[in-house]
């Protein structure tokens, strides 16, 4: 199997999810390459996901290793089988590697949880509002980066038209809705969107009022994405050199608990709905 210069986040998640399991058995990396009739160098870069690893050796890696969680292995081994390119392919080259994977990360998921205190989620956002959000950034993106970054953010709305859509649940701060990315006819149109988008059954937008009690945490961006265990979960957040992935279970944990507050804070949907607009028609 070829070699990957640069792996997917979700390519190093197989990968790392191989190396927890061969370390919990207490197997070292000359027992797991003999078992599989390779060198040691080649088994540690298919823990890096630099290598892929094949379905039917995961299976038989899992059975020496003793991991008797059947929806754990066979989780792991619906990630090596996918082989299938993803649209979001057709931007590597021209976009940070980072974009990407929340795009893959999203796609794969089997829901999606996220918070956001200054902008409105990006998987809601309208091409013109987005298009404001990538203009105030520092340092600034050339006219051609922005349009970039705007067809991509578009794109990624694909997971609303499948089939089977994406199940979305969105924690909005109420500062966000007042923010006004793209000025205020362009936010006025965006909190309209954003209001019909949340009558759709797989979509639900929470507001969270400014009157809260505080929020935990720094009140950065997040995203948690659950997988198809709860041991393969993600959790993506923003920071100001690109975005930052984990699956450690005690931050899974702590990013648990911080959208159980959310949804204790958060107004219902039905209120969320009323304020977006109201604040739309104040704009």
């Amino acid at each position: 199997m070829a070699t990957r210069t640069t792996p997917t986040e979700r390519q190093k998640r197989l990968g790392t999810e191989l190396r927890k399991m061969r370390l919990a058995a207490g197997a070292s990396t000359e027992y797991a390459a003999r078992l599989l009739g390779i060198d040691r160098t080649r088994l540690s870069n298919m823990e890096s996901g630099i290598r892929p690893f094949s379905a039917e050796r995961i299976r038989t890696l899992a059975c020496h290793y003793a991991c008797i969680d059947e929806s754990y292995v066979d989780a792991l081994a619906t990630m090596a089988e996918t082989k299938e390119r993803g649209w979001w392919e057709a931007h590597r080259g021209t976009l940070p590697v980072g974009l990407l994977d929340i795009a893959e990360l999203e796609w794969h998921a089997a829901r999606v949880r996220t918070v956001q205190f200054m902008h409105v989620p990006g998987l809601l956002q309208t091409e013109e509002y987005a298009r404001g959000v990538f203009t105030a950034v520092l340092p600034p993106l050339s006219r051609l980066e922005v349009e970039l970054r705007v067809a991509h953010r578009m794109e990624r709305q694909r997971v609303f038209a499948r089939t089977e859509p994406l199940p979305y649940v969105a924690y909005v701060h109420e500062v966000a809705l007042r923010m006004r990315f793209g000025g205020a006819e362009v936010t006025r149109r965006q909190l309209e969107h954003l209001a019909d988008l949340s009558e759709r059954k797989s979509i639900d937008v929470r507001v969270v009022p400014s009157d809260a009690s505080g929020f935990p945490g720094a009140g950065h961006a997040l995203l948690y994405a659950d997988g198809a265990v709860t041991q393969l979960d993600t959790v993506q957040l923003d920071s100001a050199h690109g975005p930052e992935f984990t699956g450690a279970e005690a931050q899974l944990t702590k990013y648990r608990a911080h959208l159980d507050w959310m949804d204790g804070a958060a107004l219902s949907s039905a209120a969320s709905r009323d304020l977006i607009r109201i604040v739309a028609r104040e704009l």
